[in-house]
């Protein structure tokens, strides 16, 4: 047993943290009481006390989204921190995020919260009613989403309110009724498109934080200026960007099936995609009959036999061979597809020098890819038997380690 003394007005946020979790990691490892009505009167408590740490925990995660601070550490978002390096589910990430972004809209949200007062579920709920609201209509939904908690609406009830808030704030004021795109939501990305008499086409939509980490990480690099003599604003370049992209699309989709020799003459094997997902050994002699087929050689170990040349791109054959191996980005717990990554060369590419052979090449997302090259000094790589790379991200320089209680802290053995 070790006693923690602190005092809670002097000591610092960081000395508070680490009290914190201290107590926490003792408390989960004690035997709850054998009294039920006990644990139910703790658990209350402990519940509230949870929610005011959400309330802490939603401070410093906006602190890091307006500073930035995930990408020194070789993460393209907030929400991929949040998912990688605290290992929350991707809903979880998405609440903490937006109440993180949206509680200083919401004064009084954030007070209850702190206070124990308010749940964490219903600030979440909250905060992403709002997140696309101007700040007049925000502060009106916040007090209009209070006053149904105070009536003792479920926190499911005030999500379900909360996609229309727009509508019940006209309906309180006597305005008009939100357009269609305003009623479509904000969850999940959405383009409409519409075709013009000139020929023309509008287009506008909504992505979601994870699609518009693609979007600027495709986009942006072919959206800058060409030159001193280009005077076209960013709208103008991004619709060339987009453009660009769309007109090398008129290949013909590519469907890679990996499989063994045995599977294509008779065998049960089970083929599988790039993905990973397996399919039955007959429907992948049936996909043989009917498309073209490429064979892949292996070496010992699996690993694929060279089908480069000293050359800056790779070639078609070779990406094909790379989208075996690499079901994701190359970098650790990044969930960007191989199939829309960008091919890599795992040494660099130094003046034509480094030759593009199979062995040397890996699949990074583009976000990734980047960053490697600018920051190759925080990228480690191993090779795994089966011939595929693996980049691991490391602290960036001058990063002071924060894992363990500062000594400071008073801790007694």
């Amino acid at each position: 047993m070790r006693p923690i003394t602190v005092d809670l007005d002097e000591a610092s946020t960081m000395e508070l943290v680490h009290a914190a979790a201290a107590i926490a990691a003792q408390l989960a490892g004690r035997t709850p009481p054998e009294s039920a009505a006990a644990c139910m009167e703790l658990a209350e408590t402990l519940a509230a006390a949870s929610d005011a740490h959400e309330s802490a925990l939603a401070g410093l995660i906006g602190r890091v989204d307006t500073a930035g601070e995930t990408r020194r550490w070789g993460l393209p978002s907030t929400q991929a921190w949040l998912r990688s390096r605290l290992g929350m589910r991707d809903t979880r990430a998405k609440e903490r995020l937006t109440l993180a972004r949206q509680r200083h809209r919401l004064p009084e949200v954030a007070d209850r919260c702190a206070a124990g007062t308010l749940s964490f579920g219903y600030a979440a709920t909250i905060a992403g009613a709002v997140a696309r609201l101007d700040d007049t209509d925000c502060a009106k939904a916040e007090t209009v989403l209070l006053d149904m908690v105070e009536q003792g609406f479920s926190a499911g009830k005030i999500a379900a309110f909360g996609g229309r808030i727009r509508d019940i704030i006209a309906e309180r004021d006597d305005t008009e009724e939100p357009d269609t795109d305003t009623r479509r939501g904000y969850q999940r990305s959405w383009i409409t498109s519409t075709r013009s008499l000139d020929g023309g086409r509008y287009i506008k939509g909504w992505l979601n934080p994870e699609d518009t980490a693609i979007w600027d990480g495709t986009l942006a690099p072919l959206a800058t200026p060409t030159g001193d003599n280009d005077h076209r604003d960013l709208p103008e370049r991004t619709a060339a960007a987009v453009s660009s992209l769309l007109s090398g699309g008129h290949q013909a989709t590519k469907v890679t099936v990996i499989c063994d020799l045995d599977t294509l003459t008779g065998g049960t094997a089970p083929a599988r995609l790039t993905d990973g997902t397996p399919i039955p050994a007959a429907q992948a002699r049936r996909i043989a009959l009917t498309a073209g087929v490429s064979p892949l050689l292996l070496g010992r170990g699996h690993l694929p036999l060279y089908l480069g040349r000293r050359q800056r791109f790779a070639t078609p054959a070779q990406r094909r061979v790379l989208e075996t191996l690499y079901p994701t980005c190359a970098v650790q717990d990044c969930q960007v597809p191989g199939t829309l990554c960008e091919v890599d060369h795992v040494n660099g590419w130094a003046l034509g020098n480094s030759p593009t052979d199979i062995d040397q090449l890996a699949l990074a997302c583009g976000w990734h890819n980047r960053f490697k090259h600018t920051n190759a000094e925080q990228i480690h790589i191993a090779r795994h038997a089966n011939g595929r790379y693996i980049y691991r991200v490391l602290p960036p320089p001058h990063t002071a380690p924060t894992n363990h209680p500062p000594t400071e802290l008073g801790w007694a053995a």
